[in-house]
């Protein structure tokens, strides 16, 4: 059982990094059309290609946004932590015990056990 439960979470891994390959190429696609649809009639400056665009998008994350990939480690993020972690040490071992056991059913497929 337990390797199935561990395989079931690679699987959705593995899912979630194609979700997120195929988001950089769906940005990157956005990029290129804003720029050729906008720059070149405003500022008379080249159109790019799709491969330009990539790079232009990755540029401007590492100077704007940079890549966090899921972390936040923002205030926001950092009080919410501490008042999860604040709400299961207050549960009686039962309420510790259910929390954990929901956890690690998620991984799981519905209807399996």
């Amino acid at each position: 059982m337990e390797h199935s439960s561990n395989h079931n979470c690679k699987g959705r891994k593995g899912f979630f990094f194609l979700f997120a390959i195929a988001a950089l190429f769906a940005i990157s696609a956005v990029v290129m059309f804003l720029w050729n649809a906008t720059l070149p009639g405003i500022f008379n400056i080249p159109a790019i290609n799709y491969w330009q665009a990539m790079l232009i998008f990755f540029l401007s994350k590492i100077l704007f946004g940079g890549f966090r990939f899921g972390r936040n480690y923002g205030h926001h993020q950092f009080f919410e932590q501490s008042k999860m972690r604040e709400k299961f040490l207050n549960m009686s071992e039962e309420e510790k015990q259910a929390f954990k056991q929901e956890w690690k059913s998620r991984c799981h497929l519905k209807g399996k056990e």
